[in-house]
C-alpha cells in the first residue's frame, strides 16, 4: 500500500521538531516522492546525518509503502 505525501509530512514533522517540509508526488502513483526538509536540528550534522535523522522518522517504511524518495536536506536559513 502506498504513502501519502501527507502522511509522509506528518511523519517527518512529528519526528524532527521545526522542520519545515515541501512533499512532491513524482508519478502521481503514491510511491515516487520528492522532499524538501529544512529543520534547525541539522545544524552541525553532515548531509548523510540529516538523510538518516528522516529515513528513521519514516519508521522502516521507506522500501516498503514508500518506494523511493528523492530526498534534499537543507538548514532553514538556507536557499
Amino acid at each position: 500500500m502506498a504513502m501519502s505525501a501527507i502522511e509522509i509530512e506528518r511523519m517527518i514533522k512529528e519526528a524532527i521538531p521545526g522542520a519545515q517540509v515541501q512533499i512532491s508526488d513524482l508519478r502521481g502513483d503514491g510511491d515516487h516522492y520528492a522532499a524538501l526538509v529544512k529543520a534547525p536540528s541539522f545544524k552541525g550534522k553532515s548531509r548523510v546525518q540529516q538523510h538518516q535523522m528522516v529515513y528513521d522518522a519514516l519508521r522502516g517504511r521507506m522500501g516498503n509503502e514508500l518506494h523511493a524518495l528523492a530526498l534534499q536536506t537543507a538548514l532553514p536559513d538556507d536557499a
